[in-house]
């Protein structure tokens, strides 16, 4: 079997950001299928750019590359994501364009994958699947646009309106819908999709050892006597990040017996604002790091004793899977959840964390001060974590679920 994905911010382990297709593709060609991907070269999470050198909507192959079996090509995209949304708009057509041409050029397809955000890399999915006559599996990882329009970004009445239109007829016009959080499939079967496949966010337990202590990492950081709160992924509008520094500002600057830390580390559109507000609060409990590839994430999270989740305290986010939380339970940290809805359900049930309410400091500040009074108990929670994770969202078992559904499409099922 021939999967061609269409994925504009496509991440290999060897780059920063969120690795579920690499390691799906991965998974999928070592059981002997073939998996060609079409991504940007410009990194969703940094939006640093790696050169190609063919004309932007080249028809030929563009930049290709072998990761593990899988084919890389990378398509011509417009390298200005974090600039404005008026950017980020220019980036998504451009990519929509060009991915669509070298798809053409992709032979003996036996089925498309398209996922979403951003819907634009959709209509690319549809139109190859329909011109090679093959089924489109379409993948919802976000719901937009209402999540766009419920954090502000997407306020234009006219784009709103266009793009629910995009969004039902996506949805109508796939053979199956997948999504990643049982919370989406309501609103995705309201919207019109027909046969919907719930393969959630997952995590590889393998990649992480949960007995090491992140030594280098601490040392690195001299966070080596601190209690250390890593919140690790985007600095965007959607993650609330501000609430985090509020929190940091009420934590006592010593709190028996450890003193508390809290990193961030990542990258996005909001973070230069975040580090001037957290230095005009003179906060010395707060440390920005840059974003690291998937290969040094095992270490990362080692080093920390705890690891935070949030989102705004919007109706919307009750819905998601944010996949730092499965990477977070693999590695055995406890989560402190400021998330409601269906992610805290599965804190919950493997008892690895404790949830704060979202949008509150007061709540997230007695959450933290809680996790750390006893690192015993928090080490107890991380182990209830990856065990859970092991038992219900290991990649390697998503990864099956995943390549039945590929299977039964490519056979006409």
């Amino acid at each position: 079997m021939h999967i061609l994905l269409i994925h504009q911010a496509f991440t290999a382990l060897d780059e920063p950001g969120g690795t579920r297709h690499y390691e799906f593709a991965r998974t999928l060609a070592l059981q002997g299928h073939r998996v060609t991907v079409i991504a940007s070269p410009v990194s969703y999470l940094t939006g640093e750019k790696t050169p190609v050198r063919l004309p932007p909507f080249s028809p030929k192959i563009a930049g290709e590359k072998e990761e593990g079996g899988v084919t890389i090509l990378r398509a011509y995209a417009f390298a200005a994501l974090h600039k404005s949304s008026v950017h980020r708009v220019f980036a998504f057509v451009s990519f929509m364009t060009s991915s669509f041409f070298i798809g053409l050029g992709v032979k003996n397809v036996d089925v498309v994958w398209g996922t979403s955000p951003p819907i634009f890399q959709g209509v690319t999915a549809w139109l190859l699947a329909r011109i090679k006559r093959i089924p489109l599996l379409f993948e919802v990882r976000d719901l937009w646009p209402t999540f766009a329009i419920a954090v502000g970004v997407l306020t234009n009445p006219t784009l709103i309106k266009l793009s629910f239109w995009l969004e039902r007829f996506l949805y109508r016009h796939a053979d199956r819908v997948m999504v990643n959080s049982p919370g989406y499939i309501t609103h995705v079967t309201e919207r019109g999709a027909g046969r919907v496949e719930l393969v959630p966010n997952s995590a590889d337990p393998e990649m992480f050892d949960p007995t090491n202590g992140g030594l280098a990492f601490r040392s690195t950081n001299h966070v080596e006597d601190k209690f250390v709160v890593l919140y690790a992924g985007a600095h965007g509008l959607s993650n609330d990040l501000g609430v985090v520094l509020a929190a940091a500002k009420l934590l006592p600057e010593r709190k028996a017996p450890f003193e508390i830390a809290i990193i961030f580390l990542g990258d996005g559109k909001e973070k230069p604002a975040l580090q001037k507000l957290a230095a005009g609060m003179n906060l010395n409990n707060v440390l920005f790091l840059p974003p690291v590839a998937k290969t040094g994430m095992a270490e990362v999270l080692a080093g920390a004793d705890a690891c935070l989740a949030i989102l705004k305290p919007l109706e919307e986010y009750k819905t998601t899977y944010p996949n730092k939380v499965f990477d977070y339970m693999a590695a055995g940290r406890p989560v402190v959840i400021a998330i409601d809805g269906v992610i805290r359900a599965v804190v919950e049930a493997a008892g690895c964390g404790i949830f704060a309410q979202p949008g509150n400091p007061t709540a997230l500040a007695e959450a933290i001060l809680k996790v750390s009074a006893n690192k015993h108990e928090a080490r107890i929670m991380g182990k209830r974590g990856r065990k859970y994770l092991e038992e219900h969202f290991s990649r390697v078992v998503i990864a099956e679920k995943l390549a039945s559904v590929l299977e039964e499409m490519a056979a006409g099922l």
